[in-house]
């Protein structure tokens, strides 16, 4: 009677695997086919092998889907929604890619790093004033992680609220269907009156959640110190990259 209850689970359990593994790939068929439309058919094919057969240890590795905002380093006005993906490389470290969505075919458009406290305070002074803090878009609700649960969530931020990240946009969305010109330094959100309400609503309509709402449940959060030299462009000044020709050596 054991034998055969314990013979039984290991059944189910294979088979609901299988049938989770069948789901799984099926769902990737249907994904990469849909983004394949209007490709050569050889490159469907491709595609199709390609998403099915090969490892992407990096990819399977993104454990965490933030969404937030950014504007550009030297213009407050320019803000953009960013979807994150990332990896927690390491205890003071996550490294994230950036989209415009969390759909099939969404643009890559960009890069952000995460560090601890600790790490930041550690930086040069000058590599400092190309990162920013985390304070306010925790503790503004802004900064979200989509789909977790309210609690999870609350502990997650409890934990970000003391980073800071640096951010590179490669692909200017909010003005052209093409990625042109050179990586941009991002910033981000510091105090209220600086985000435009038009995109939180329109994230959140989107989402179905409530900025404002998370903002409230955040309140126990204790704001933390922020180090000076994060968020430089809050004194008057700013960098920002430009692209130069120089003469390559032979």
């Amino acid at each position: 009677m054991g034998h055969n209850y314990l013979k039984s689970i290991s059944i189910g359990i294979a088979a609901g695997a299988a049938t989770a593994a069948s789901i799984i790939a099926g769902r990737k068929v249907v994904t990469t086919a849909k983004m394949s439309q209007g490709h050569p058919l050889k490159h469907r094919l491709l595609d199709i092998s390609s998403n099915l057969l090969q490892p992407k240890y990096p990819l399977e590795a993104m454990s965490t889907y933030l969404n937030g905002f950014h504007f550009y380093a030297d213009d407050l006005g320019r803000q953009v929604e960013a979807t994150h993906f990332c990896i927690h490389l390491r205890h003071d470290l996550h490294q994230c890619v950036i989209f415009d969505s969390n759909e099939p075919d969404a643009r890559l458009i960009g890069i952000e790093y995460i560090i601890s406290e600790d790490r930041f305070q550690a930086l040069p002074e000058e590599e400092k004033h190309l990162w920013h803090s985390h304070h306010y878009e925790v503790k503004s609700g802004s900064l979200i992680a989509p789909g977790v649960p309210e609690l999870a969530e609350h502990a997650y931020f409890e934990d970000l609220v003391t980073t800071h990240g640096k951010t590179f946009h490669t692909w200017q969305y909010d003005r052209d269907d093409f990625p042109y010109g050179i990586p941009q330094l991002m910033m981000g959100f510091t105090a209220d009156g600086q985000l435009r309400e038009d995109l939180i609503q329109d994230r959140d309509d989107r989402l179905g959640i409530s900025t404002s709402t998370k903002r409230k449940n955040r309140a126990d959060i204790p704001t933390p110190y922020v180090h000076p030299g994060a968020n430089s462009w809050e004194g008057g000044q700013t960098a920002q990259t430009e692209l130069h020709h120089m003469e390559m050596p032979r």
